[in-house]
């Protein structure tokens, strides 16, 4: 039994006085109507309504019970109703967890402009490298950079994709010398970012040839920012997301090394719990991030 159908054929049939004027009114055949009359007295453990062939009455007990289903109904009817500008305009407290460096770079500058589009909206915005859980952590939506997209029940919108390049300071090659192969990387210090997915195996690509380096480093550290400032400093050699590096680049700052070879890339993606009743706010901030990351950086 569908107990809200069935609460619905009882109102209707007592309001109406009629088994026929209720099937009209909800689309359902008398036989389903008594069905689910006969249903509900059945759960309910008593006699709703009377009924011979000419005539029904509510019995008291049909009395009582109607006045508590009546104000039920109403209450999910306003419940529903209250819902309806939710539905339809973004509004509410937005929670969304982001990786830091990749927000400071790209994100946290525009992120004005998005909440002046919404005057209904609030944004709870958690700067945090490690992978949250966004269902259990309560979370409506997390950006998420992985060079290998684990399986998952969540849904993946893809936002753009970052290229890594090995570098390091004009010093620290002018003191080690540079790298002519990946191989050539076990005798170099190099600094690890103990959040990547290959953060302990770097992987070259050349042709037919691939080369996979097991890192051994000084220096672990979780933040992209952080193997920046020490590849600025001359410490060692990295593998780092190009955009975090370009300015250096250009510069001269930091000099790129194995640029003939292919290696890892970093996939940003936007993930949500559903593709189903999703929340304007989160369809809202979905579609201003496409927008931002296919801007030139």
């Amino acid at each position: 039994m569908d107990r809200y159908t069935a609460l619905q054929v009882f109102r209707h049939v007592a309001e109406l006085g009629s088994f026929a004027g209720a099937g009209r009114k909800l689309g359902l055949s008398p036989a389903a109507i008594s069905k689910n009359v006969a249903e509900l007295e059945a759960s309910v453990g008593a006699r709703l309504i009377n009924r011979t062939t000419r005539r029904m009455a509510l019995t008291d007990e049909g009395k009582l019970y109607l006045e508590h289903v009546v104000r039920g109904l109403d209450a999910l009817k306003d419940a529903d109703a209250a819902l309806s500008p939710v539905r339809q305009t973004p509004g509410g407290t937005l929670r969304v967890a982001a990786p830091m460096t990749v927000t400071l770079m790209r994100l946290s500058s525009v992120i004005p402009e998005f909440l002046a589009r919404y005057p209904d909206l609030k944004l709870d915005l958690h700067l945090d490298d490690r992978r949250v859980d966004i269902v259990r952590e309560g979370f409506d939506l997390a950006i998420r950079g992985s060079d290998k997209l684990e399986d998952s029940s969540l849904i993946a919108r893809k936002l753009a994709v970052m290229p890594h390049v090995l570098c390091s300071a004009p010093a620290y090659f002018e003191a080690h010398g540079k790298p002519l192969d990946p191989t050539d990387l076990k005798s170099h210090n190099c600094i690890r970012f103990s959040l990547s997915g290959h953060a302990d195996l770097w992987e070259f690509r050349k042709g037919s040839r691939t080369e996979k380096v097991a890192v051994k480093a000084r220096y672990s550290v979780t933040s992209s920012l952080a193997v920046r400032d020490a590849l600025r400093a001359g410490f060692g050699v990295s593998l780092i997301p190009r955009p975090y590096v370009e300015d250096d680049l250009k510069s001269g700052r930091l000099q790129r090394v194995l640029s003939d070879w292919d290696t890892v890339e970093t996939t940003l993606y936007a993930i949500y719990p559903s593709r189903q009743h999703v929340a304007p706010k989160i369809r809202a901030f979905l579609d201003f991030l496409a927008e931002t990351f296919s801007r030139p950086q």
